[in-house]
């Protein structure tokens, strides 16, 4: 009996152990028909003009349950990010890159949402035309970046010489942004960056966006002061009798008057007054900024007074 219960024991721990074994790869199953596998296609067309190679990247992901994949995508040169984009509501989403002069080989990264998985695409080559006319590159790292509202991030924005050497003095470029949410800024430190002729060192600046925080929850209760209704109330019960006594005695027509006078202005400097319910409670309450993924384009500027050099790049900013 002692033997058997032994064999007993050994068979449960074994069917245990196998039980243990099996977990993960029934996890991974199970997760992998709940996110399905997506396809992420780069179609890139280049443009040469002015001396310069303007890059358009058309980037498409679409998961094996046909439905269109939400969230972003990350471009990269060789490994290095360049560009961030929100998908749009088919799955897609467009690019314009000015690329340096030179090879280029470009991949869209798609780090996948709630329902689909990651994928990359296959590399597109690019070839850049070589000119001596100055000029630089800009790039953002992370070209990513998620939120929840109230919160601020920081990427870096690079500024990458080339033919700096052709320089007979120093080129500045102002860096700005646009397409944030609503109730969202950014700011850059430093806001211009100088390139220096023979410089070929990317030159960064500290990009911060910063977003607002729903403040409805925790509001300042603003209902009505039961002390102004306590005046009020009885004022203009009092107004109405002094009104229909009025009739009948001719001397509480000028009393009502004087009354009705004095009742205007008691509002005009209380609680009806704007400028009086702006300094007891305060400015309206703003709005949070609203939740979404958006694709931000980062300007880079330089003029020299007679032509202006501009270049752009996007960041993709999720608010959740």
């Amino acid at each position: 009996m002692i033997c058997r219960g032994l064999r007993l024991e050994l068979v449960a721990g074994l069917v245990i152990a196998l039980a243990m074994l099996a977990m993960p790869a029934m996890a991974l199953a199970a997760q992998s028909t709940q996110d399905p596998a997506t396809l992420t296609t780069l179609t890139l067309e280049t443009r040469d003009q002015g001396g310069r190679t303007t890059a358009t990247v058309a980037v498409t992901v679409t998961g094996e349950d046909r439905l269109p994949a939400t969230g972003a995508v990350v471009l990269s040169d060789q490994g290095r990010q360049l560009a961030g984009a929100a998908l749009n509501s088919q799955g897609q989403a467009t690019v314009v890159l000015a690329l340096p002069a030179g090879d280029h080989s470009l991949q869209a990264i798609y780090s996948g949402d709630a329902t689909h998985r990651a994928s990359v695409s296959q590399p597109a080559a690019a070839q850049a035309l070589t000119t001596t006319t100055p000029d630089f590159q800009v790039s953002v790292s992370p070209a990513t970046l998620s939120l929840t509202p109230g919160q601020s991030g920081t990427v870096t924005a690079s500024v990458t010489p080339e033919n700096s050497s052709a320089l007979s003095a120093p080129m500045f470029v102002t860096l700005s942004c646009s397409g944030l949410p609503d109730q969202a800024a950014c700011t850059f430190t430093p806001e211009n960056v100088e390139i220096l002729p023979n410089a070929t060192a990317a030159l960064t600046s500290s990009m911060v966006i910063v977003t607002q925080a729903d403040f409805t929850t925790s509001a300042v209760n603003r209902r009505s002061n039961p002390v102004a209704w306590a005046l009020l109330l009885p004022g203009a019960l009092g107004l109405g009798g002094l009104a229909w006594g009025s009739r009948r005695r001719p001397w509480l027509q000028r009393l009502s008057l004087l009354a009705l006078v004095a009742f205007v202005t008691m509002l005009g400097v209380t609680a009806c007054n704007a400028r009086y319910d702006y300094y007891n409670h305060g400015p309206p309450i703003p709005p949070a900024t609203p939740a979404g993924t958006y694709t931000v384009t980062v300007t880079a500027q330089s003029s020299n007074g007679v032509t202006a050099i501009t270049n752009h790049t996007t960041l993709a900013l999720t608010v959740q």
